[in-house]
């Protein structure tokens, strides 16, 4: 085990809240220890907000629920067969996992064993950043140097890289990601050269856990060096063929950073425009990866399983951009608002300026952050008033009028789309 500088974990709100504390104590009095483990130290020692706080434990399941029920703390069984429980304390949860190794490993799940050894659980996880465990008074356990591989921005596997895929063929993708959150320089030669030979395994993967993964690095606040890595060395054409226009992605991260290149200061004149401008979404990051082909981007939603929202909404962001293009009309682009919705604009509006469509962005997104969708005035039964009977027609009426008061800029009252409805009662 590794011991640097003394960091003051006792500054870290996550370390100090009274429902963790209440945790630690309930199962240090029945003679066991909890540290906090992972990403919360990881990012505690980067200076970066927490996430989940998780805790690894050396006790067995039965006797933490045991322990945490004893002393009036919620107990929910998230997965037991695994040796995690949930402790609910505070109202917030914090995820409780035994001590564990691998007793056997098919490329997708481990079968695990329970044990009280530390640097045995720290073995089995995936990067050495990733095994760093904080006790109850603040000490650091590094069993694998992933302190100095944090400060380096060196993402390192630990043990023999190829060994540590093939136990989980998601450590490839996680590999990418985590380069692409933590990273700096070249990527470490011995990971990269295994997640190279062992791309052929990535297609054996559930389509969830790829998705999700992916989603993750687009997220980063510059996932263009890891995205170019990924397609150099064969990770994206298992999975997204389709996905390989990282300049269009480049272009995207620069116009979300305000074209400030390596600034990573997001743009100012996304904030509030309803445009996240810190990170980026992942949706519309995968969207500049793809060719702007609704047909594409079906295939990629369906093949990734995403959500029928998710799908539907890639499946806009590859055609609209196209359709915002030169010195947009600000009531052309109200229309566009109507039938898309600002979300969408807002979005669509940001692969345009990266495409360099001619749109002035900044004027065209204050358009967008005012918009406030309008209602039209009538309804079905103002044209059964006038005489239609019930059925198709007065759905076909309706749209006319509809058309008609977009084509007015939505400025035509109650009374002026009654005339408009009585008028084509007439002609439809």
């Amino acid at each position: 085990m590794t011991a640097g500088a003394r960091f003051d974990f006792g500054s870290q709100p996550w370390f100090t809240e009274a429902g963790v504390r209440s945790v630690l104590a309930a199962i240090a009095a029945v003679g066991g220890e909890a540290r906090f483990v992972g990403g919360v130290v990881r990012d505690a020692l980067l200076g970066r907000a927490a996430g989940d706080v998780d805790l690894a434990v050396n006790l067995q399941p039965d006797r933490v629920t045991a322990a945490l029920t004893a002393a009036g703390i919620k107990v929910v069984p998230t997965g037991v067969e695994h040796g995690t429980v949930t402790a609910v304390a505070g109202r917030k949860g914090y995820e409780i996992t035994t001590l564990r190794y691998d007793v056997a490993t098919d490329g997708r799940r481990a079968t695990v064993a329970f044990t009280d050894d530390w640097q045995a659980d720290a073995a089995r996880r995936d990067f050495t950043f990733n095994a760093l465990y904080v006790d109850a008074d603040g000490a650091l356990y590094d069993y694998f140097r992933g302190r100095d591989d944090l400060a380096a921005g060196r993402v390192r596997f630990i043990g023999e890289a190829e060994a540590r895929i093939r136990e989980d063929v998601l450590r490839i993708l996680r590999f990418f990601r985590f380069y692409a959150w933590f990273g700096r320089g070249e990527a470490e030669a011995e990971g990269l050269k295994a997640c190279r030979a062992l791309a052929h395994l990535l297609p054996q993967l559930s389509v969830e856990r790829v998705w999700n993964e992916i989603g993750k690095l687009l997220r980063a606040p510059d996932p263009v060096p890891a995205w170019r890595l990924m397609l150099a060395n064969g990770i994206v054409a298992p999975l997204v063929p389709e996905a390989a226009d990282v300049e269009r992605l480049a272009r995207v991260v620069d116009v979300e950073r305000g074209g400030g290149g390596e600034n990573p200061s997001p743009n100012p004149s996304l904030k509030g425009r309803g445009i996240q401008a810190d990170g980026g979404d992942a949706l519309v990051r995968l969207a500049a990866l793809l060719p702007a082909d609704a047909d594409v981007a079906d295939r990629v939603a369906r093949r990734l399983h995403m959500a029928n929202r998710e799908g539907e909404r890639l499946k806009v962001l590859a055609v609209l951009p196209g359709r915002l293009r030169g010195a947009l009309d600000r009531t052309a682009l109200r229309r566009t608002l109507y039938a898309q919705g600002a979300a969408a604009v807002g979005e669509a509006l940001l692969l345009a300026a990266a495409d360099g469509a001619g749109v002035d962005f900044v004027a065209a997104l204050d358009v967008v952050a005012a918009w406030e969708n309008p209602v039209l005035p009538i309804q079905g039964g103002d044209i059964v008033s006038l005489g239609v009977p019930p059925g198709p027609r007065v759905g076909d009426i309706l749209r006319a009028v509809e058309a008609w008061w977009m084509a007015g800029d939505f400025r035509a009252a109650r009374a002026a789309c009654l005339a408009e409805a009585a008028r084509l009662t007439k002609v439809v």
